[in-house]
């Protein structure tokens, strides 16, 4: 229908430290040498991404003559003194295993409670639809990470589903449709469907690292 508005949700290419199984919040690792990035249609209308330089890089690689608008806050969760840490590092921590039991309600030491990621995610939505609403925008396409993806599919896939049970591989993503009401709402979307965007992939992962 003409009134629909379509978002793709898509994850940056996977990282030097991503391919150490490293978590990586704020801290940036280039994007591994030998992927080999798939061409994409030049069609949305706008690019958003986040300010961290692995997403401006798969950006860059997507859309190579767009200028993407940075959001801030589309930036994955802070891990503060776990980040570019391994689970081996880490295991043998109380507050880690913690985390790793309840992880929306423990935080990181000198990191983001899940409450305040998710509370930093919803502004950048806000931003986003407001954005294509407002400018009467019918596609975007979004650079993010791996939780923030997830995030959002919980709260707006047409499907409910746990944080967990949503598969983000990296140079992935989902493509969600709404009527531009149901936008303007904060309705879940009425489509969605997979995004492939790469070829040659060197791997992919389910975790937010």
């Amino acid at each position: 229908m003409d009134d629909n508005v379509a978002i793709a949700l898509l994850r940056h290419g996977m990282t030097e430290e991503n391919k150490r199984k490293a978590y990586l919040g704020w801290t940036d690792s280039p994007l591994v040498a030998e992927q080999v990035f798939a061409e994409v249609p030049d069609s949305f209308e706008q690019i958003f991404t986040s300010d961290l330089g692995r997403c401006r890089e798969t950006a860059y690689n997507l859309f190579p003559k767009r200028s993407p608008e940075i959001v801030h806050e589309l930036r994955e969760m802070n891990f503060g003194d776990w980040e570019v840490k391994t689970y081996e590092q880490l295991k043998n921590q109380d507050l880690y295993n913690n985390w790793l039991s309840e992880p929306f309600k423990v935080s990181p030491p000198n990191g983001e409670s899940f409450d305040e990621f998710s509370h930093r995610v919803e502004n950048a939505w806000k931003k986003i639809t407001l954005n294509m609403i407002e400018g009467r925008i019918k596609t975007a396409a979004v650079v993010t990470h791996g939780g923030v993806i997830r995030y959002l599919l919980t709260m707006y896939a047409p499907e409910v589903r746990g944080f967990w049970e949503w598969s983000t591989p990296y140079g992935r993503g989902y493509q969600l449709i709404w009527s531009r009401e149901g936008l303007r709402r904060g309705e879940r979307c009425i489509s969605l469907q997979e995004v492939p965007l790469m070829a040659n992939q060197t791997g992919s992962g389910s975790n937010i690292i």
